[in-house]
């Protein structure tokens, strides 16, 4: 197992010249540069039925009850403190991390169909940022909270455009009830098997990064409550022949990002979740699929938006060294034995709003070029 100061022999980044502005083709390569998302500003956000597909049911009534309002100040102070010292390590370790402006999530705004007495927060860069290759591409979202999701990264995309970075975004969609399914009973559904079972319709694209897994050329997507089919064959379509985009499904009845379910760590490894991942795709078959061990979490604690799972939305710096919350011993023990050095890196905090490791990060270059890992 590496520590933090470990890690930092990884620096071996090469001359700015002659590196890409935008380059990232899977999970894995060597980490150049990253967006880290930060906590500050951020609200609950408002309610609307759509949380009732993805949010842990026990925590409704206290979205309910607050929302529009601010976390408590101690639960974002120590979720920042931890965002900062994961940055430090990344820096240490040669990553350039790139951070968004810290804005107040807490204004309201409106469309001509509907209106948001708040957002929601800017630390989860990879909800809505997916680079493909040498291009930025940014996800519509399917909350209304996350309607202004990209202002805040806003400076930092028009820096990678203004050199030389292509950078376009999935149509913004209008979010009005047409996008939401009325018939939607969270009691009912058991099984996520067709669009009935969604709270999202097809009436326009949508999706969110966290569904998309990159594997070179392949490129894998979970439909999901903040996915739909749409959404994948407008991604399908703009990537064009260079890409192929396979649909992946797995025991999710709630599905929300795939990240925490199923995650390609190195070429012939993938980690997979036991109570989600049955049967892996028929393509990872000659893969050492890594069950995931139980997390620390208790079964039935959940964090605000998320389950206990979220132990497994890990980041690869490279093919060896992976990301791990430092408290989650059987996971690190795990590591060690499939192979990887885990770098034990405090995160409950954070953890705290949803997200992890993965969730935190947009990993804009990685040092290695387009491959094809499963001809």
């Amino acid at each position: 197992m590496r520590t933090a100061d470990e890690v930092a022999a990884h620096d071996d980044t090469p001359d700015a010249g002659s590196t890409p502005v935008v380059g990232s083709y899977n999970e894995w390569d060597p980490l150049e540069e990253v967006v880290v998302g930060v906590i500050e500003g951020a609200v609950i956000p408002p309610w609307h039925d759509a949380f009732k597909a993805t949010l842990p049911e026990e925590r409704w009534e206290f979205f309910e009850r607050h929302a529009g309002e601010p976390f408590p100040q101690r639960e974002i102070e120590a979720a920042s403190a931890e965002l900062d010292g994961f940055v430090r390590i990344l820096e240490d370790a040669g990553v350039t991390v790139r951070r968004p402006a810290i804005v107040d999530h807490g204004r309201p705004f409106s469309t001509p169909d509907w209106t948001s007495e708040a957002g929601m927060n800017a630390a989860m860069a990879r909800d809505f940022i997916l680079v493909v290759g040498d291009q930025i591409i940014e996800a519509p979202m399917a909350w209304r909270a996350h309607y202004f999701t990209a202002h805040p990264f806003r400076p930092i995309l028009l820096d990678y455009w203004r050199r030389g970075a292509r950078w376009v975004a999935t149509p913004r969609p209008e979010l009005a009830d047409a996008s939401y399914n009325p018939d939607y009973d969270a009691a009912r559904v058991t099984a996520f098997e067709g669009p009935e079972d969604s709270v999202i319709t097809e009436y326009e694209p949508l999706w969110e990064a966290g569904d998309f897994m990159r594997c070179g050329r392949d490129v894998f997507v979970q439909r999901s409550n903040v996915t739909n089919a749409s959404g994948i064959e407008w991604v399908r379509r703009h990537l064009g022949d260079d890409y192929r985009v396979h649909e992946v499904a797995f025991d999710d009845e709630r599905p929300m990002h795939v990240n925490a379910t199923f995650l390609p760590l190195a070429p012939g490894k993938v980690l997979v979740n036991p109570e989600r991942v049955k049967q892996v795709p028929e393509m990872f078959a000659g893969w050492d699929v890594l069950v995931a061990p139980e997390p620390c979490m208790r079964p039935g604690e959940t964090t605000y938006t998320t389950s206990r799972w979220i132990n497994l939305n890990v980041l690869m710096l490279d093919p060896e060294h992976v990301f791990v919350e430092a408290s989650e011993e059987p996971l690190l023990r795990a590591f060690e034995s499939w192979g990887f050095e885990p770098v034990p890196v405090p995160f409950r905090a954070f953890n705290l709003f949803g997200g992890a490791f993965h969730c935190a990060t947009a990993d804009i270059r990685r040092r290695g070029g387009l491959e094809d890992y499963f001809s």
